[in-house]
């Protein structure tokens, strides 16, 4: 039987499970009589891990004889948590999960001492492996894992606990892998990290994202698109910026870890960004690339924030013009400093993101108003549906997944683009 993948959270985490796939293929557990079913959590939000205690309990409740193995940040973070539940029978750390040896104990193979939480410190983990995968199941798109961990401690993150310090994987495997999957037809390529713009403090000669990204479109001339997942504007470099002004083939996306729009909650986050950073960098990107796209993490309703605060991540949405908004109503995570600071009521959380939220969809209509009549280059993700390079949805008819396709947009519906291939307009 094959082994079913749950994936929660990050594009890192969708990247590990087609890892955990192979790796669990490897161990055996395809053997077992009632299957396996893992589980790969994320610990950012308490909502998160929320959910994916309830995903445990359905997966028992339809496989009531399969190997329920949980891994993932949450399972690194608050192992005991899953421990404790009856439906689980393992518990891998993020590190372990990536190790076929780790599936194997399992009392089907023979163990008498059966070890159910196999959790080491993240902390003691100094380098990361490049995992080759070739190919992402269900995706147009491929992910490549080039950073893990984070060595900045924000206070309201539980992530480095799950993560360990930052790491960085060689440049020359990246190469490798980037080239491989674009030799088994991906079109696109993502670089994923959990502080991706860290990438290459920890090797020799501490090469910046900038020099990966330039080397990357220099030794793949094949690749047609790059992409960069969440980056931190303070850790861009000069050449990841001049290859965004010179360098066509590197998507005019990037998603920013803003967090917030006022100067002191951005200090009680521990965040090393101010907002006049944040704005004076969406301008210099799109002096360098004026198609450029904006998307941005905020958090509302962080301990101590006043609505004069809270106003302030209001209007950074217009300031620095962003498009594509990831609201998250702060969650206290027990074991970070910001758990401990003063908290705001809860349906107070809940209604100052409900605000931001409209401020970000009304900025998306603006954003998909603004490409009415204009070409678009469109990566097929499923059968009518596609991206433009700038990652927003597009409806267009025609093209296989993977393919990309030249098209006119002729309007929206609010939440995607309508477009038309220019080929069959031509016809």
């Amino acid at each position: 039987m094959a082994v079913d993948v749950l994936t929660f959270g990050c594009r890192l985490n969708a990247y590990e499970s087609e890892v955990i796939k192979r790796e669990a293929k490897d161990a055996g557990l395809e053997e077992l009589a009632g299957g396996a079913v893992v589980i790969n959590t994320c610990a950012v939000t308490g909502e998160a891990v929320r959910q994916a205690r309830q995903a445990i309990r359905k997966a028992r409740r339809e496989n009531p004889d399969a190997r329920i193995i949980v891994t993932g940040c949450a399972a690194q973070t608050e192992p005991g948590t899953f421990d404790a539940m009856d439906e689980v029978d393992l518990v891998l750390g993020n590190e372990e999960k990536l190790k076929a040896h780790n599936y194997r104990a399992l009392p089907d193979f023979g163990v008498n001492q059966f070890e159910k939480v196999r959790v080491n410190d993240i902390m003691e983990v100094r380098e990361t492996a490049s995992h080759m995968v070739e190919s992402i199941e269900g995706r147009a798109r491929a992910f490549v894992q080039v950073q893990n961990g984070c060595d900045h401690r924000c206070t309201f993150c539980i992530i480095p606990y799950g993560r360990g310090n930052s790491r960085s994987v060689p440049m020359g495997a990246v190469v490798d892998q980037v080239r491989q999957l674009v030799g088994n037809g991906y079109g696109e390529v993502v670089l994923t990290g959990v502080d991706l713009t860290s990438f290459g403090a920890d090797l020799p000669g501490s090469p910046r994202l900038g020099r990966l990204v330039s080397t990357l479109l220099r030794e793949v001339p094949e690749l047609e698109r790059l992409r960069l997942s969440s980056i931190d504007s303070i850790e861009a470099d000069d050449e990841l910026l001049r290859a965004l002004a010179e360098e066509e083939r590197l998507m005019p996306h990037l998603h920013l870890s803003l967090q917030h729009g006022d100067d002191m909650i951005l200090k009680r986050m521990k965040r090393r960004h101010l907002r006049a950073d944040a704005i004076a960098f969406c301008e210099r990107v799109r002096t360098l690339r004026p198609d450029a796209v904006f998307g941005a993490d905020i958090i509302a309703g962080f301990p101590t924030e006043t609505d004069a605060m809270f106003e302030n991540s209001l209007k950074i949405v217009e300031e620095c013009g962003l498009t594509h908004l990831h609201v998250f109503p702060f969650s206290p995570r027990e074991g970070t400093p910001a758990a401990r600071m003063p908290q705001l009521d809860r349906a107070l959380v809940k209604e100052r993101a409900a605000r931001l939220r409209a401020v970000g969809d009304a900025a998306y209509a603006r954003h998909l108003a603004s490409l009415d009549g204009t070409r678009q280059r469109i990566l097929i993700e499923r059968p009518g549906l596609g991206r433009t390079e700038g990652f927003t949805l597009a409806a267009l008819e025609g093209g296989q997944p993977g393919q990309i396709v030249e098209a006119r947009i002729t309007g929206h519906d609010g939440e995607r683009l309508t477009a038309v291939a220019v080929t069959q307009e031509a016809a």
